[in-house]
Order: structure tokens, then C-alpha cells, then sequence
């Protein structure tokens, strides 16, 4: 459908770094959802995580991370914590909080999802793997990191 094509046409142009152009194919795939399909809740969210990647790519931080928090509170609602949807979109609130510096809260958040998906996945799960990383840049980066930071 027109819809599906636009959200495939949008990502497409993300990947080949044309993050300008692919915004507006992402938000109308996202408004088409919202408009024709309310109930498929989680084609929304896929269409909204798309959104708030490219806003990322834009250097749009703040905006991504108020999708990516909505994103993140609609699949615990949806599924749980300790759902395999839900965890990667752990990772990408993750990821918006790094962007946005946000390093403390972060690094609480990151360590109880890799905990999660070392207990659901296993721990070598790739969402297990970002879980770590994202953990682990959330520690580095932090601009009090040093030997003796908190683990």
C-alpha cells in the first residue's frame, strides 16, 4: 500500500544519508497510520521509532527523545518491560539519551535493561549486545568517568 511505500521509501533514504528528504516520506507514513489504522498500535510505533531515528540523524535531539520516551512508555504498556519487542526500544531510548548528554539517567536505565535482556534473550542476544554498549557509553562518555567512577 502507499503507506508501507513511503515508510520503506523514507528509511531508504535515511540509509543512503539523506536524512532531509526522508523525514517527510517518515512523518506522512506515520500521520497515514495514525489516521487509517489506529488500532495498529505497533506499526505506529515502528512508524515513530523511523521518525525519531531520523530526527536523530538531523541532529534533532530533544524532538527524537520525546518520541523515543513515547515509544519506550507505549511498548511497556503494550508488552511489559520484559518483552522482546520492548527491549531493543530500550536500547534506542538509550541512544536518545546519549545524544541529548543525558548520562546518569542513562546509565540507571541501561543497566537495568541489559539485566532484563540477559534474564529474557541471553546475553548474546544482539539486543543484549547494544544493552552492553549502550551501558558502557553511557559510563565512558559520562564527563566525570574515570577508574574510580561508579559502576
Amino acid at each position: 500500500n502507499r503507506c508501507a511505500s513511503m515508510g520503506v521509501l523514507g528509511n531508504a533514504l535515511r540509509l543512503n544519508r539523506q536524512p532531509e528528504e526522508a523525514l517527510p516520506m517518515l512523518e506522512a507514513c506515520l500521520a497515514l497510520r495514525r489516521r487509517y489504522w489506529p488500532r495498529g498500535e505497533n506499526n505506529i510505533l515502528v512508524a515513530q521509532t523511523n521518525v525519531a531515528n531520523c530526527l536523530a540523524d538531523l541532529g534533532r535531539h530533544d524532538e527524537a527523545l520525546v518520541l523515543s520516551r513515547e515509544v519506550y512508555e507505549r511498548r511497556v504498556a503494550l508488552f511489559g518491560r520484559s518483552h522482546e519487542e520492548t527491549i531493543p526500544t530500550a536500547n534506542n531510548l538509550c541512544a536518545s539519551l546519549l545524544d541529548c548528554d543525558q548520562f546518569d539517567e542513562c546509565r540507571t536505565f541501561a543497566r537495568e535493561n541489559l539485566s532484563t535482556a540477559n534474564t529474557v534473550l541471553g546475553r548474546d542476544h544482539t539486543s543484549t549486545l547494544f544493552a552492553c554498549a549502550r551501558l558502557s557509553y553511557a559510563l565512558i562518555k559520562h564527563p566525570a568517568a574515570s577508574r574510580d567512577y561508579p559502576r
